[in-house]
């Protein structure tokens, strides 16, 4: 709706988004194997893959600076180029047949601004920025600067002696789509620290104890935690180590984990955790919807077994045996839920047979299509339905009911009544237990 009001700002925000998004795409090992040239040692690397794409591309022309004998450290995109210096160091190092000496020696930095910019020219990199935003140090032209230099000529090695070290390293398909769905959680709590790469930005803790509070109300000790920026590393274990006890007090599986490891940015730990956050958050919600004060506990199991009877009073034709059922991944199951819980939902000329991969991804994509218009929070992507990815089918089971349980007890009566109106034959399906626990572990 901005978008068709015209709203300038809005849609400028969205446009430069779009256009950062496309220019840091290759800043990441699986598109530029290349980068491994920055670092010494596998530990490195593993470090070098958890930072975004901007402290990648800072730490890319650092190294290319180093070859110039710059005695200065490049940390942002704004103050630390205005005066043009580096710049005229970068492209000394990687275009040298186009250099100019009197970019080094003119003493007005408009002047050297000009310079470089016509240094890029003539190395064919087209311009996002003119003069006087170097000068200014605007910082999301100069990010895109400096991204297209990277893109037209990085300047590393095309030996591939040392990337060696990626072969020691896990795939990590799995763990970024992980960490997508956990990412997008933790920013829809409405926290005070926008989570930009997750891994990176929950290290010092202050992230999960404001996702460990929104989720238990109260449960932090806000006396002895520390608000960042924290300069002092012993400040980020404190702040990890009251997330781990509060873990344990919300009986979280956490064997062998520390704060320290939290620290130190262990994937899979913080994954794991971050899941079991997640789903008691998810079951705290369900609980409160549905039982009030009555202090009954919600698990996995109840969730499966109203979905599975919501399915059958409409007259569905599917059921959900567990939440890892491979039966799953052609997603007529949650097309017929997303029908009971809202009959003129589907559009069931839309939906396809699921017999093959294409054919489940369309249905696995129209799901999430028809349950994010619906006002349910969805974190999973369309593979996470065909693949059938545990986490993630409990995730948005949970997510439809909730919404389900929220909608005023008039809506809910015009929905069983639409949908009875409508259903097909009624079919009976046996519902057998879940046969394992969602819950990870770290054992």
């Amino acid at each position: 709706q901005d978008i068709i009001e015209g709203r300038r700002h809005l849609v400028l925000g969205l446009v430069a988004q779009i256009i950062k998004i496309q220019l840091l795409a290759d800043l990441n090992l699986k598109k530029t194997p290349q980068l491994v040239e920055l670092v010494d040692t596998s530990e490195d690397v593993e470090e070098l893959m958890s930072l975004p794409p901007e402290k990648i591309l800072l730490r890319w022309m650092n190294f290319q600076l180093k070859k110039a004998s710059y005695k200065k450290i490049v940390t942002n995109f704004s103050s630390d180029i205005k005066d043009g210096e580096a710049y005229a160091h970068l492209l000394n190092v990687l275009a040298p047949e186009h250099s100019n000496p009197s970019t080094l020696t003119v003493k007005d930095h408009l002047e050297r601004a000009k310079l470089v910019l016509e240094h890029a020219d003539r190395m064919g990199c087209k311009r996002y920025l003119m003069a006087k935003d170097i000068v200014e140090g605007s910082p999301n032209l100069n990010l895109a600067f400096v991204a297209h230099i990277f893109q037209h000529r990085n300047g590393l090695s095309t030996q591939t002696k040392q990337i060696s070290f990626l072969d020691t390293l896990p795939d990590d398909s799995q763990v970024s789509r992980e960490e997508r769905a956990f990412r997008f959680w933790l920013n829809s709590l409405g926290n005070s620290t926008y989570i930009d790469n997750m891994f990176e930005d929950v290290r010092n803790g202050w992230v999960l104890l404001e996702a460990l509070d929104k989720a238990s109300p109260g449960i932090v000790n806000w006396k002895i935690a520390s608000k960042p920026p924290i300069k002092m590393p012993f400040k980020k274990v404190e702040n990890c180590n009251q997330v781990v006890k509060i873990g344990k007090q919300l009986k979280f599986s956490l064997v062998n984990i520390a704060g320290n490891d939290i620290v130190q940015g262990n994937k899979k730990l913080i994954l794991a955790y971050l899941w079991q956050l997640m789903r008691y958050n998810m079951l705290q919600l369900l609980k409160n919807l549905r039982f009030h004060s009555h202090g009954k506990e919600i698990g996995d199991a109840d969730i499966r077994e109203w979905a599975n009877a919501l399915v059958r009073k409409s007259g569905g034709q599917t059921c959900m045996p567990s939440f890892k059922d491979k039966s799953l991944s052609n997603g007529r199951f949650f097309l017929e839920l997303l029908s009971a819980v809202q009959p003129r939902a589907v559009n069931w000329s839309l939906v396809t047979k699921g017999e093959n991969e294409e054919e489940k991804k369309m249905n696995a994509s129209y799901i999430i299509s028809i349950a994010r218009k619906l006002g349910c929070s969805i974190f999973l992507l369309p593979e996470d339905v065909t693949e059938v990815n545990q986490k993630m089918i409990l995730t948005l089971t949970a997510s439809i009911m909730y919404w389900s349980l929220n909608q005023p007890a008039e809506d809910k009566t015009a929905n069983s009544s639409d949908s009875e109106n409508g259903s097909q034959s009624e079919a009976t399906s046996n519902s057998s237990t879940d046969d394992a626990t969602s819950e990870s572990s770290l054992e």
